[in-house]
């Protein structure tokens, strides 16, 4: 079982049974992803897509930010409708998708592609590659791709489901040639239970 795929089920029943701040991945602030995003100097019109961003904090800082074609996609509807009313009348600023990233037809190209734990559910090679498909298709020439997972220090698993673990050089070999590395961060990401989880995070150009 993985996030994407045939699990909307799985993730529905996930976001109506636990609190924003019972899941591990839960940040007030998400500085790391905001420090990488800032770095890149997009203009405030640049379309920024959040991949499984679900009710997640990204959108709210983005908005505070001033960026004015934000987009989240998350597979649950349940995760999106939660963001919508953590924001307010702020949601009808933001593009909101309710689809599955391995069949995301994009309606735009993207300039930043900004996805933190999401991709590390993928766990087959076909799965894998039918996300850097969508990916390709969703960004073009000069765009950026953020990815953040967890790192080879990281946990196997995440809310009962096995997860894929990868190093610096894993990751940017699974990006190919498409898209050339910036730089990469880790990160002790202290959950709402007091652990810590090692994420990685690289950003990337695309060629």
């Amino acid at each position: 079982m993985d996030k994407e795929g045939n699990n909307k089920l799985y993730w529905e029943n996930i976001y109506d049974t636990k609190t924003e701040k019972e899941f591990s991945w839960y940040q007030e602030y998400p500085k790391i992803s905001l420090e990488l995003i800032r770095e890149l100097q997009l203009p405030k019109t640049a379309n920024i897509i959040d991949i499984g961003g679900g009710d997640g904090r990204l959108v709210d800082s983005l908005l505070n930010l001033g960026y004015q074609n934000i987009w989240v996609l998350d597979i649950s509807a349940k995760a999106i409708e939660r963001a919508k009313t953590r924001l307010g009348r702020k949601a009808a600023r933001v593009q909101w998708i309710v689809n599955d990233v391995m069949t995301f037809i994009p309606p735009v190209r993207f300039d930043c592609w900004h996805d933190r734990a999401t991709f590390h559910f993928l766990v087959s090679k076909e799965q894998i590659l039918k996300y850097l498909t969508v990916a390709r298709q969703s960004t073009s020439k000069g765009s950026y791709a953020i990815i953040g997972l967890f790192s080879q220090n990281g946990p196997k698993k995440c809310s009962g489901l096995e997860v894929k673990q990868y190093t610096e050089e894993a990751l940017t070999e699974q990006l190919g040639n498409d898209f050339k590395k910036i730089k990469c961060i880790t990160e002790d990401h202290k959950t709402p239970f007091n652990t810590n989880q090692n994420f990685l995070y690289c950003s990337f150009k695309r060629n």
